[in-house]
């Protein structure tokens, strides 16, 4: 049975362990920093860069608050609360930005060590929060969404509903009205800060209710406790949530006739309000969102058949079991072994009930991706810890029980040790790549936009001010499409044409009080006269086609990283839009993975490159080469190309970028596209394109038409 903790008790012990355990969050943070200290590629003004690519729509958020205004439609973050904090902490903090939002996540994310020991201490165990508190804060999937550098909502993600989990348990284990207003500010406070964990919430408040209804039904506290947490999930201003909760606590606190009449009127009130408000659509969203993953996207309403975005990523796909425990726990035995002294803790401290929702919600991973695992990482932590205790409590002798139960708990922190020294992932741009989007910042404006792949819509637009077609929340398939079709099309006039047209679209559309097209896509075919989408786009290649007014520049964003995600960016153009049916298989190929074997080269997935017959093997067949492209860079920087055709009837060529000593092995398709021309060759039709930036990371250029 639970012996409840004396809320008097010192709480010297707790205060020493949440230092000792923050400042381990901390340094384990720091090996990171120690190792790409000396890398001056990483560096920008003189700090660090990020490694998160959604940190800077955050960081762009904070800097459009700082410098007090942003444009309209250019998707500025302005009132997430990250950016939000981040500007205050700016303003009041005497370091860069660049080094603030660099260490946010490592200062952030630490404070996850104290709900988790308190939550120890309320169930007279602190010992076992302790304990949790070192495995947790640094167990794979946490550490890697927090290390130094990840400036991501996920710095408080899991510290903000560990905190709840906390004034939950205070709550169950001394029902007292006192505890209840914490349960109101915690929950509001993680919805302000990220307003997805409203169906967490919700499943919270629907597990607490269902458990009293079953099994404690008399006890009107609990109802107290449920009522409280629905408060916090309301879709209402904050302020207006703890104002309420306030009010309530006074009418509740001061017992009378009248509270215990009109208790359950008022329970009757707040949930209405919970649906009037929109509560279960809310859920539903996130939910048809995250877990149950269509075929297709924009069915509902839109006509044309785009490609489903989900689908390539890695966030949302099915994780095999061993990455699911290790994400948790560090390894299979340690997980094992949490899971096991998790149900041991639910059977002796019945309050930890409350965690149900978050283990269940990091389980959910094993179906819909390891992105949820996080949840999982502090519950089980809790358990693995209960279970070490026990199994060192048949040691007789502290001394010996205390030193047994360090070795226990260093052989559980190892596997995230070697872990976290061997997961370096290096920062999103490279201080080359900064330049370009730099230069590109002093000759752009700020309504200018920027046509780049999604993965790139947040840098270039923290570093050029500029505005993007497409980002990391903007990438639906029918924004894709547009971005696809240009990158990859085997003409530059359908390419340029899509640019310009496309982008005035966006912004007609914006103001456009009458549009009823459910896609920007739509609204330009419409506008343009054309229910068939192979008719506009047979138009786009056209030079008689009628461009819309221009208002704005628009220029094109070409890295060399977009080489490895190329096949899938065409996968979002290279489909039939009226079935959605893919146009072909083109073949692309690409690696700096290679050996000379004798006669042959050696590139990898079973494909070679037999130089005696001027031939390819990819896999058991024998393809002759059409083209053999060498491309390098002179000593002033200028690409220098020798190409040889061999065979102007095969299918694919080969292009050796000697600079990034690499291979590329293609069909006819991607040869001809834009991004090939352009970037791998520099080759460009000067009617269209002019030059902003030529550089081995980066090509920029900026649209004449």
């Amino acid at each position: 049975m639970l012996k409840l903790q004396d809320e008097n008790t010192s709480l010297r012990a707790p205060l020493l362990f949440i230092a000792i355990a923050y400042i381990f969050s901390i340094g384990m943070r720091m090996f990171w920093v120690y190792h790409f200290q000396g890398e001056p590629q990483f560096f920008w003004n003189g700090q660090l860069m990020i490694n998160t690519n959604d940190g800077y729509a955050f960081a762009e958020g904070a800097r459009d608050i700082l410098q007090g205004h942003h444009e309209a439609g250019d998707l500025s973050l302005v009132d997430s609360a990250i950016s939000k904090l981040t500007a205050f902490l700016a303003t009041i903090l005497p370091i860069s930005f660049e080094t603030l939002i660099l260490y946010m996540p490592t200062f952030l994310s630490s404070l996850v060590v104290i709900p988790l020991i308190l939550i120890g201490r309320a169930l007279n165990q602190t010992t076992m929060g302790f304990i949790a508190a070192l495995i947790g804060s640094v167990a794979h999937s946490y550490y890697n969404r927090t290390m130094t550098g990840y400036y991501d909502t996920d710095m408080l993600n899991i510290a903000l509903p560990m905190l709840t989990m906390y004034s939950l348990i205070l709550a169950l284990t001394h029902q007292r009205n006192r505890y209840l207003i914490p349960i109101t500010v915690s929950i509001t406070l993680y919805q302000w800060w990220y307003p997805s964990a409203y169906a967490f919430d919700t499943a919270l408040f629907a597990m607490i209710l269902g458990y009293t209804v079953i099994f404690d039904r008399h006890n009107r506290f609990y109802y107290k406790i449920a009522l409280f947490v629905l408060i916090g999930i309301l879709l209402l201003p904050l302020w207006v949530k703890i104002g309420l909760a306030l009010a309530l606590f006074a009418f509740l606190h001061f017992e009378s006739k009248y509270s215990e009449k009109l208790f359950w009127p008022l329970f009757g009130v707040i949930v209405g309000v919970y649906f009037f408000t929109g509560g279960i659509d809310v859920i539903w969203g996130l939910l048809e969102g995250y877990v149950f993953h269509g075929a297709t996207e924009n069915t509902a309403l839109s006509s044309l058949q785009f490609y489903n975005v989900t689908s390539t990523i890695r966030e949302v796909g099915h994780i095999p079991f061993s990455v699911f425990a290790e994400r948790i726990s560090g390894h299979k035995v340690t997980f094992i072994f949490a899971c096991l002294g998790y149900i041991l803790a639910l059977i002796a401290y019945r309050p930890l009930i409350v965690t149900l929702p978050l283990a269940g919600l990091g389980f959910i991973a094993l179906f819909s991706g390891l992105r949820f695992t996080i949840y999982a990482v502090p519950v089980m932590a809790i358990g693995l810890a209960y279970l070490l205790l026990q199994i060192t409590q048949v040691i007789e002798k502290r001394w010996l029980r205390v030193v047994v139960l360090s070795v226990f708990t260093a052989t559980a922190l190892y596997p995230n040790y070697l872990h976290i020294k061997e997961y370096m992932t290096p920062t999103v741009c490279t201080a080359e790549e900064v330049k370009a989007l730099e230069k590109l910042r002093s000759v752009a404006g700020r309504e200018d936009y920027v046509v780049a792949w999604w993965d790139y819509g947040y840098p270039v637009r923290y570093y050029s001010d500029v505005k993007t077609w497409i980002d990391g929340a903007k990438h639906s398939g029918d924004v894709n499409y547009p971005a696809s079709f240009v990158l990859t099309a085997t003409d530059q006039l359908s390419a340029a044409n899509m640019m310009r047209m496309y982008t005035e679209y966006i912004e007609k559309g914006t103001s456009d009080k009458n549009k009823t097209a459910p896609t920007d896509f739509e609204y330009m075919m419409a506008k343009e006269g054309y229910t068939d989408p192979d008719l506009f786009l047979t138009a786009l290649s056209l030079p008689e086609t009628a461009l819309p007014p221009k208002t704005r520049d628009i220029y094109l964003y070409l890295p060399w990283r977009m080489m490895g995600i190329l096949p899938t960016i065409k996968l979002f153009s290279s489909l039939d839009l009226t079935t959605g049916r893919p146009l072909g298989e083109p073949f692309f190929y690409s690696t700096n993975n290679f050996r000379q074997d004798g006669d042959a080269i050696l590139l990898g997935q079973g494909i070679k490159v037999l130089q005696s017959e001027n031939a390819l093997q990819i896999g058991s067949r024998k393809e002759a080469i059409a083209q053999w492209i060498t491309v390098g860079y002179s000593s002033e920087g200028k690409v220098v190309t020798d190409q040889r055709t061999l065979d102007p009837s095969a299918k694919y060529s080969v292009i050796y970028m000697r600079s990034y000593n690499a291979f590329l092995v293609m069909d006819q398709s991607y040869l001809d596209s834009l991004f090939i021309q352009m970037f791998v060759l520099e080759r460009y039709d000067p009617t269209l394109f002019e030059p902003v930036a030529l550089d081995a990371m980066t090509k920029i250029y900026r649209l004449k038409i």
